[in-house]
């Protein structure tokens, strides 16, 4: 079994659409590390966040304002537990999708606990508040490229007069567009029409990254703004650029910028592929990010963190 070296693993973090009844539980009962900062996310919030990840009610987990948190807790609770296995070992980079930028920011030391805690929790509160003055959707693309979709979306942007645009790039051949209802139907006709049949709407209501968006801009910036933040102690790839974030200034203009552009995550995942980035690390519920980097790269070593199961081949490939 091969060691994990710093230099050639980075750390990914999951956003919206990762969470499930249940998530974190099995790793807060054999992490003591993992049980407090579940316990700190409650005393924080001053709400069973804990209870709600691993009990439910589902309908209530998937509400956007208690989503965010509940993962931002999931994700730092296993990275939490890891910590408490391999101690201070740290990779060479980070990135998160979406949510999970901010879940890497706070990992890469950019953002404390609690101030991260405190922002996501306003970031979903204020996505669901623009989800209520402007109503939209998201749908997933699957075999269209980035450029087609975003063309077709200026298209019916144009017809409908209504916005929708690409809002996640996720891996070669899937890709998400977002906005208004009849716009994002537009779109959905002009991609069928081309060719492209698998046009899968995504059960939500709220039009993330998208012009929707706009509506809570500057409610969401002032947040931002007032949250304290420095250089992380790893770069961050950042969601709207791919590129690497190392200053505070650079942090603030990302998180401000994020919410209404595109997640650029196949060039993200690119640029550490790029920069020597072999291993990559998905800390979290699910293993959504594992299956998009093998559609990226199917040679990039994949590990997912996420229960206890997952811990001791961890702890020995970073041991060694």
């Amino acid at each position: 079994m091969n060691s994990l070296s710093r230099s050639s693993t980075a750390f990914m973090f999951p956003g919206q659409g990762s969470q499930y009844v249940g998530m974190g539980a099995e790793l807060a009962q054999s992490s003591r590390a993992a049980r407090a900062v579940f316990a700190a996310a409650d005393d924080l919030l001053h709400q069973p966040l804990s209870r709600l990840c691993w009990e439910g009610p589902e309908a209530e987990l998937n509400a956007t304002h208690n989503t965010q948190p509940a993962l931002y807790v999931c994700s730092l609770a296993a990275l939490a537990a890891l910590q408490e296995q391999a101690g201070s070992w740290q990779p060479a980079f980070a990135a998160g999708h979406s949510l999970g930028e901010i879940t890497a920011l706070t990992a890469a030391g950019a953002l404390r606990f609690e101030d991260g805690l405190q922002l996501v929790r306003e970031r979903g509160r204020l996505m669901q508040l623009a989800g209520e003055r402007q109503p939209g959707g998201m749908a997933a693309v699957v075999g269209a490229a980035a450029a087609v979709v975003h063309a077709i979306c200026a298209q019916a942007t144009a017809e409908s007069g209504q916005p929708v645009a690409l809002a996640n790039d996720n891996c070669p051949g899937q890709v998400v567009m977002s906005g208004h209802v009849a716009a994002l139907q537009r779109a959905t006709e002009l991609l069928r029409a081309a060719g492209f049949k698998r046009v899968l709407p995504i059960n939500i209501s709220v039009a993330a990254h998208s012009p929707l968006m706009a509506s809570v801009g500057n409610e969401y910036a002032a947040v931002v703004a007032a949250t304290p933040m420095q250089a992380p102690h790893m770069p961050v790839i950042a969601n709207t650029s791919a590129a690497a974030m190392r200053d505070a200034p650079a942090v603030r203009a990302e998180l401000q910028a994020q919410l209404t552009a595109v997640v650029r995550w196949t060039e993200s995942m690119q640029a550490l592929l790029a920069a020597g980035v072999k291993n990559f690390v998905e800390l979290g519920p699910r293993t959504v990010l594992c299956g998009l980097l093998k559609r990226i790269d199917s040679a990039a070593a994949r590990y997912a963190l996420g229960a206890p199961a997952d811990l001791p081949a961890l702890q020995q490939l970073l041991a060694a």
